[in-house]
């Protein structure tokens, strides 16, 4: 997946790559080379310090972008999927199951999206039915007995929007999982790694505490979605981007997320092992502070969280 805004960049790597070859073979460019490498440096600083937020929705969703799975098995071991919500089927657009992080028994769940179109169709494409956030629910519940932490990673533009889905009550599903949510006695942690679309990000992602990757976005509505109802025309999703405030930058701002999570620059992709390293810092962090606290206080303090969000103030003026 070739972004926009990089190909400048992808174009002056390449011409890099092949003068290398060329100075392999005998003939001597490493001059050249060195000074189109700094002019590389200073493109890469230029385009990513200036990103729109349609460029950001564009990131968030490169198909090498690291998904939950990648996550599971960097920063987790003895991982055990757990599979069907009891009722239906298994929804492989969720995948959940018993781990450790760093030795500490937890119940991990997160959407999955696939790297190519096999895998996307069988995922999905990270798009949750009913049976999924069932799922999710069965094993909040599972975790709650135990005892044990929840970590969630968010990655989808939405829950499945099908007629199917609906006819299994696709958001009575998600309603019931947000309302569990906000009951469970045990830390919840929550990560934006993609997408966060709407209510399909939502049905897991009522955490404690809600961290966010660089790149990511988080919104109510996909932009394709929002320009289709407000100008019945999808193509002009790159203005609903900038219109929706989907950035992590304009989130945190408004306290809808806890920690921004640097990316390496050019994105997630492009330094696997340093956004490992970032997310499980971050993990270890507030993890390591939500499991000091008492029941009551976790859920006390998740209610006051979620009841202060959307608290707007206005400037009254009094006639004289």
């Amino acid at each position: 997946m070739i972004l926009e805004v990089e190909k400048p960049l992808l174009e002056l790597e390449e011409k890099i790559a092949e003068l290398k070859k060329v100075t392999e073979n005998g003939v001597d460019l490493s001059g050249v080379v060195r000074q189109l490498e700094r002019k590389a440096e200073e493109l890469k600083h230029s385009i990513y310090s200036n990103l729109s937020a349609w460029d950001r929705v564009q990131i968030a969703r490169h198909d090498q972008r690291p998904k939950t799975l990648d996550y599971i098995r960097e920063l987790f071991t003895q991982f055990h999927e757990l599979h069907g919500d009891r009722h239906y089927a298994d929804d492989a657009a969720v995948v959940a199951g018993l781990a450790r992080f760093e030795g500490r028994a937890v119940l991990v769940v997160g959407h999955q999206k696939g790297k190519d179109t096999k895998e996307n169709l069988h995922r999905n494409f990270g798009m949750p039915a009913p049976e999924g956030f069932r799922k999710a629910q069965r094993l909040f519940t599972m975790a709650q007995r135990f005892k044990l932490p929840i970590i969630t990673f968010v990655d989808t533009s939405g829950a499945y929007p099908g007629i199917e889905a609906e006819e299994r009550g696709q958001y009575e599903a998600i309603a019931s999982s947000i309302a569990l949510m906000t009951e469970l006695t045990v830390p919840i942690v929550t990560i934006v790694i993609g997408e966060g679309g709407s209510g399909g990000a939502l049905g897991i992602a009522v955490g404690d505490r809600v961290l966010m990757l660089e790149h990511s976005v988080y919104s109510v509505i996909s932009p394709e979605g929002c320009a289709t109802i407000l100008w019945r025309d999808a193509s002009k999703a790159e203005q609903a981007a900038a219109t929706l405030g989907l950035t992590s930058e304009n989130l945190s701002k408004l306290g809808l997320v806890d920690e921004v999570i640097h990316e390496p620059l050019g994105g997630a992709h492009r330094d696997l092992a340093m956004t490992y390293k970032a997310v499980q810092l971050a993990l270890t962090r507030h993890l390591g502070e939500l499991v000091e606290l008492a029941p009551d206080d976790l859920v006390e303090k998740r209610y006051q969280k979620y009841r202060a969000m959307g608290r707007v103030q206005r400037e009254v003026k009094v006639s004289p």
